[in-house]
């Protein structure tokens, strides 16, 4: 038996970032991870030379002290800093009537939407110029220093209050959908299915279903922030991580799987793990989503009926397809890394399949692939529902793989050609690696029809982080409700 101040059961980036503030504050802390490497859906692997990322692979703001990303102001906190290569522009929109340079230059993206829609650039602009005076304002107020109980009110006031103040104009966007910006400032069709595809890649939500303030960090950054990508790939960040928790004491047991949350009389007092191990601690953060924590992690009797079957009714987003490729790199030196391939303009680009998202990150870091050769992470929605291992399980990967090949052969028409090692994961896949429930990457809560839940529960002691609480989606989002927790603490 083992006693510490704080547990935290994941080592995703919000369970990274709450233990190693804590750390930081002089708590005692023991992050346990089930896997033999650190950083959940942030996680990398590597197979015969290629070091892939397995999750998030587009990044802005990190080494911006400026800007307004919560994990670059987690890392300077902790006395930690990326090695990062800047690029533009950030990608390309693949439409079956043309491609769409995304640049993080205001004036170059209009004149790249202009192209497409002459009338509709100057409804983006005024789309655009809306959602630039939230971030404005938001920006002002550094997420490292929110909490999410009543408490965050009267620091705000003492030390932001002339912020506050300027936040005011903005209130009524700030808690609207971005549909209902678009509704006042966009009729363009065109203009409307590419705000829609943004909100998409952010939230796994269309406008109408996305919330404003996600939508403005995201434009924000991309206009005054660093477009760029750690040397290293997604595992530098949570290596940066797990340093700024040693550094201050404490500590990640890897290759630790907690079986059962520990609660007596509605209060925590650690954790016991498949291996009969207890870890005991008063206070105890889940990293894992609301569905497993409630679920497998907790015994039903813990939660009150009517809270448990309320959390438990959250939707999810749908999981997903990956591809993952190493391939031959000669003739593609003008090779850029961030592509999204819409099929089907006719189809909706939620569709699983029509929609689908290529990374290619050996291209600013060529150490990420063996000499002479490329890697590609390609993903794209797919339900966990009718997933299972059987004799089919083989041919139905390779059928579902065929949306994601097409879409690389949009911008490398010989893939299969080039192609030296393939890797194809399923819903299954990502429900079993990353212990998640149905694989998915969180909550689909829809602006204005309800809200991420906060990190607390109905149990003493017992917090939450990650994409499955406050404020949701992404890196910048699950690093912010890591601060929100350990401010709490």
């Amino acid at each position: 038996m083992q006693n510490f101040d704080v547990i935290v059961i994941g080592s995703g980036i919000g369970g990274l970032v709450a233990g190693a503030l804590l750390a930081h504050s002089g708590k005692q802390v023991m992050i346990l991870e089930s896997h033999t490497l650190p950083g959940g859906a942030a996680q990398g692997f590597s197979r015969q030379g290629f070091h892939f990322d397995s999750g998030p692979s587009f990044y802005c703001g990190l080494s911006n002290s400026q800007g307004l990303n919560p994990l670059q102001q987690v890392l300077t906190r902790l006395g930690e800093s990326l090695t990062t290569v800047v690029y533009d522009p950030l990608g390309h929109y693949h439409f079956p009537e043309g491609s769409l340079a995304v640049y993080g230059n205001r004036e170059r993206y209009r004149k790249a939407i202009a192209q497409f829609t002459p009338e509709g650039v100057l409804e983006f602009a005024q789309f655009e110029h809306r959602l630039l005076k939230v971030y404005q304002g938001l920006k002002e107020i550094p997420a490292i220093e929110l909490r999410a109980d009543w408490k965050v009110i009267p620091k705000l006031i003492t030390n932001y209050g002339f912020s506050l103040l300027k936040l005011l104009p903005v209130l009524g966007d700030i808690s609207s959908s971005v549909g209902e910006i678009v509704e006042q400032t966009v009729h363009d069709p065109w203009v409307r299915r590419l705000i829609d595809l943004e909100c998409f890649l952010l939230s796994g939500l269309k406008a109408e279903g996305t919330m404003t303030p996600e939508v403005a960090f995201m434009i924000g950054e991309r206009n005054y922030s660093t477009i760029e990508y750690p040397i290293g790939g997604s595992q530098a960040i949570v290596q940066a991580l797990v340093r700024g928790l040693t550094r201050f004491g404490g500590k990640i047991q890897l290759g630790t799987h907690v079986e059962k949350i520990l609660v007596n009389g509605g209060k925590v007092y650690g954790v016991k793990t498949r291996k009969g191990e207890e870890f005991q601690a008063p206070t105890v953060i889940s990293n894992a989503t609301i569905w497993d924590t409630y679920t497998h992690l907790l015994n039903s009797s813990d939660l009150p009926p009517d809270y448990r079957k309320t959390a438990l009714n959250t939707p999810a987003v749908d999981s997903f397809m990956h591809l993952h490729l190493g391939l031959k790199s000669e003739g593609l030196e003008e090779l850029t890394g961030h592509h999204v391939v819409v099929h089907n303009s006719n189809l909706d680009i939620t569709v699983p399949g029509n929609t689908c998202m290529i990374s290619i990150p050996s291209v600013w870091d060529k150490n990420l692939a063996p000499p002479g050769h490329h890697l590609i992470h390609a993903y794209t929605l797919e339900p966990f529902f009718g997933w299972k291992k059987d004799g089919f399980y083989a041919q139905n990967k390779q059928e579902k793989a065929e949306h994601l090949y097409r879409a690389v052969e949009k911008i490398i028409p010989d893939v299969r050609q080039r192609t030296t090692l393939e890797l194809i994961g399923t819903p299954l896949t990502h429900a079993r690696y990353l212990r998640r429930y149905q694989g998915t990457y969180g909550p689909a809560i829809v602006a204005g029809q309800g809200k991420f839940p906060g990190p607390f529960t109905p149990i003493q002691g017992l917090y939450l982080v990650g994409d499955s609480t406050q404020p949701g989606i992404g890196v910048p989002a699950v690093a912010a409700s890591g601060i929100l927790c350990a401010n709490c603490l």
